[in-house]
């Protein structure tokens, strides 16, 4: 525990009690100096399952400044009878003379199966109001997702979590009726997404975004979502009619039609040696001549482009990757903006699957 931080606990307690305990710590760092200020941006709901929860919390520990200001931990215990609580409030560092020292909230409950039914009144006076909340279920528990939708304003998913690919696009696309959905699966194909966009940026090839004939993507075996949601994308934003793709050789292939009614073929294939989720490589082709392809690589993203001339040129673009903790800490950032592709690449990989 950091000497910063201000703590307090209590076994089989109550929300109002929790509430009291979290504004009474406040009063109380606000007295050491009048510097503490709580943050005050973002609310945070984690329901985790309690044997992973030490998981779940190193996990949110590695997202940085990225924190929620306020994260209130859930932890399920179905047997459990008694409700417990721990309440932490921390510093981001001593305040120095004419500074601020953002304090950041975490609350801790412990419950079980028989506190389900009450899950709103315990959680409601624990968010501050007035304040965006993300909600957050990374052990399934879609039944408690809906329970709370209430509070949230948007919802953390992991579209690759799901055991079907189709379920996972099919839950993340009925969610959308109901909140804004950050998708870790959509946010692991940023770099990719970035790069071909880049590729295509110059004016000059902007015409050849409508001569793609073939698209292929190398994906982690259980990433086929993320995948479908890449090819989701340039669908969406190129105009593409996309159709089911049906199983062939160890891969997932098919056709999409672009808005000159030419066929654009289309091939998912798994990538066994990945050893992370996400995206291993893609090859883009276009009937000009220019082909495309994108391999992670140790260091970055490693790019190769021929264009319609023969020409080719290679390069990496270093940090690609930010990894687990950094793709979780973006999905908590992207809770406080409003991605407008997401819903219609979500769409066009619906059309995608078998």
């Amino acid at each position: 525990m950091d000497k910063s931080d201000a703590v307090w606990s209590q076994e089989g307690t109550t929300p109002d009690a929790i509430e009291a305990a979290l504004r009474e710590l406040l009063r109380e760092r606000h007295a050491e100096s009048d510097s503490f200020v709580p943050a005050r941006v973002l609310n945070m709901i984690a329901f985790v399952d309690r044997e992973w929860s030490g998981e779940i919390a190193n996990r949110l520990r590695g997202v940085g400044r990225n924190h929620a200001s306020r994260l209130l931990v859930l932890s399920f215990e179905p047997s459990r009878e008694r409700l417990d609580a721990r309440v932490s409030i921390a510093s981001e560092g001593e305040p120095t003379p004419g500074e601020l020292a953002l304090l950041r909230e975490t609350v801790i409950v412990e419950i079980g199966a028989r506190h389900l039914d009450d899950l709103l009144t315990i959680a409601d006076p624990l968010v501050v109001s007035d304040l965006p909340t993300l909600l957050w279920s990374p052990h399934g528990h879609h039944e408690i997702v809906e329970r709370l939708l209430g509070l949230a304003q948007a919802v953390l998913v992991d579209s690759v979590d799901e055991p079907v690919a189709g379920e996972g696009i099919d839950r993340a696309f009925s969610l959308t009726a109901q909140a804004y959905v950050v998708d870790l699966a959509w946010l692991r194909s940023t770099p990719w997404r970035e790069r071909i966009a880049a590729t295509f940026d110059p004016p000059a090839r902007r015409a050849e975004l409508h001569a793609i004939e073939s698209l292929t993507v190398r994906h982690h075996p259980d990433s086929t979502v993320a995948a479908m949601l890449l090819v989701g994308w340039l669908a969406s934003r190129l105009g593409w009619e996309t159709g089911a793709l049906v199983a062939q050789e160890g891969a997932l292939a098919g056709q999409a039609r672009d808005a000159a009614r030419k066929d654009v073929a289309l091939r998912l294939e798994a990538a066994p040696e990945l050893r992370v989720r996400g995206l291993e490589g893609l090859t883009l082709q276009t009937s000009c001549g220019r082909r495309l392809r994108l391999d992670r690589r140790p260091g970055g993203l490693h790019a190769h482009d021929r264009d319609a001339q023969g020409r080719e040129r290679a390069w990496t673009i270093p940090g690609a990757s930010r990894g687990e903790t950094g793709i979780l800490g973006e999905g908590i950032r992207q809770a406080l903006l409003r991605d407008p592709t997401y819903v219609p690449a979500l769409r066009a990989a619906q059309g995608l699957l078998p």
